[in-house]
């Protein structure tokens, strides 16, 4: 397993890796309390199985290209051919480093490709100099939150009207640097 800087991508190598999602029997349940001018969410775990597929298609290519050109991304590679990658971007505006997407292989799963490549993106963030390093998953996607939790990472915001489905919130979390 090797990690280098990621370059354009040509096709979707992703086709080719397996199941593009997740699998969980525990989620974080999301409820706000609204009183007096004031709001509180309230972060559970619950028991709940849920599964998500999720489909990266060619315009997905053209939106994570755009971002790789940028020249702050990595791929794992093994002989040679692409396993995975961390989609990164340097934000100007308040000096953040941003992981876009972050997808690994099923062959490379629970192989510590993820936590390179976190390295990788926290190596590169630090050497911009930046002050933090964000990123958004959804509550529903309780192994990526654990997975971000063990390597530093804390839940600094809830959006619960992000996506499509009222089933899930958006979790942004954060390493300070």
């Amino acid at each position: 397993m090797e990690i280098k800087k990621l370059g354009k991508l040509t096709e979707n190598p992703s086709l080719d890796w397996g199941i593009n999602g997740y699998s969980t029997d525990k989620i974080l349940a999301v409820s706000a309390v609204e009183l007096a001018g004031s709001s509180e969410f309230i972060l559970k775990e619950k028991k709940l199985p849920y599964t998500k597929i999720r489909e990266t298609n060619r315009d997905d290519v053209e939106k994570l290209n755009t971002i790789i050109e940028k020249e702050h991304s990595f791929g794992v590679f093994e002989d040679e051919e692409l396993s995975g990658w961390i989609i990164c971007e340097h934000r100007l505006w308040n000096n953040s480093f941003y992981i876009e997407d972050i997808l690994i292989s099923e062959k490379l799963r629970r192989q510590g490709a993820g936590a390179l490549l976190i390295k990788n993106a926290v190596r590169e963030a630090r050497n911009l100099n930046c002050r933090i390093i964000e990123l958004e998953t959804q509550n529903t996607n309780y192994p990526a939150i654990q997975f971000y939790r063990r390597l530093g990472f804390s839940i600094t915001g809830l959006n619960t009207r992000m996506y499509e489905n009222t089933e899930e919130t958006a979790v942004f979390m954060t390493l300070d640097l």
